[in-house]
């Protein structure tokens, strides 16, 4: 359901709003170079600090402007199982193809809790749901076995897996199997993961090369392995260089190097220091992006 290169968009800022003729360029832009799918109010989106009118409105906006072109897997988690229900309600009603579910951060629920969250949104909501695993950011890890309890609940139909391990993947396609697609949620291992039976990648690097992870990936699925890891290495750089600062500073910072939209955060995220914006200025440089 959920193949290919989907991208985690930052959510453009302007004068404290979001800026809506940038959300919507950028969205044309991803479009036109081919990806599978967009992300809105993922971890990128700068999610945890919009509001809920604001959360509605870059939802909206970016299905009005994918038009179909492209699916929308939109990001409705929450560490509240009810106010989770509420945004996957919404983004069902305005027509997005998925839902992606981060595990609730903070309040770290043991495995019984997760699969229960997972579990009643999947029954008040009927929608296809990405689970979202990212153990670095929300402070709780969910293990593969109860990915595979949730696997078998028929709208639970792929997981953004972003531990970084190929190990965990691995696991969770042995455990699995077609029940589930594992997308990346770490550029940095989408190519070793589609070796292991990844699906595709739910990407921050894309925002900034569409067309050469677009390239990869599909140079994988026809079997060229070796041109799909030569465009791999190529891109290690930029992979590492988005993460050189905590997500999304580094990938919204190099979007205002390239005119896309407004070095604008909200707080406590901040601008980067000087050094780190020259690291993101130099690797844009090699790879030929400015």
């Amino acid at each position: 359901m959920f193949e290919g290169i989907y991208v985690a968009i930052p959510t453009p800022f302007k004068d404290g709003k979001v800026d809506e003729k940038a959300l919507r360029e950028h969205i044309e832009f991803l479009i036109e170079s081919g990806v599978n799918g967009i992300v809105p109010c993922g971890t990128t989106g700068e999610s945890a600090t919009l509001s809920y009118e604001e959360h509605e409105e870059v939802i909206a906006i970016t299905i009005d402007q994918v038009k179909g072109r492209a699916k929308v897997i939109a990001g409705t988690g929450s560490n509240s199982t009810k106010e989770a229900i509420e945004l996957t309600a919404y983004a069902k009603e305005a027509g997005a193809d998925g839902a992606l579910l981060i595990t609730p951060y903070y309040n770290k629920p043991n495995q019984e809790g997760l699969y229960r969250h997972f579990k009643a949104i999947a029954e008040a909501v009927d929608i296809p749901i990405v689970l979202y695993n990212v153990p670095g950011r929300t402070g709780v890890n969910m293990l593969p076995e109860t990915v595979a309890r949730l696997s078998v609940i028929e709208n639970v139909v792929a997981i953004k897996e972003a531990t970084g391990s190929t190990n965990v993947a691995t696991e969770i396609v042995n455990l699995c199997g077609d029940k589930i697609e594992v997308l990346s949620g770490d550029d940095l291992t989408f190519y070793p993961l589609l070796a292991v039976g990844g699906k595709g990648v739910i990407s921050v690097t894309a925002n900034i090369v569409p067309d050469r992870m677009v390239k990869m990936y599909r140079a994988f699925v026809k079997g060229n392995i070796d041109e799909a890891r030569k465009l791999h290495l190529e891109l290690y750089p930029l992979h590492k260089t988005m993460f050189v600062d905590t997500n999304p500073i580094p990938v919204k910072t190099a979007l205002s190097m390239m005119g896309r939209m407004e070095k604008e955060f909200r707080l406590p995220l901040c601008l980067t220091t000087p050094e780190k914006e020259e690291i993101i200025r130099k690797v844009l440089k090699e790879k030929g992006v400015l």
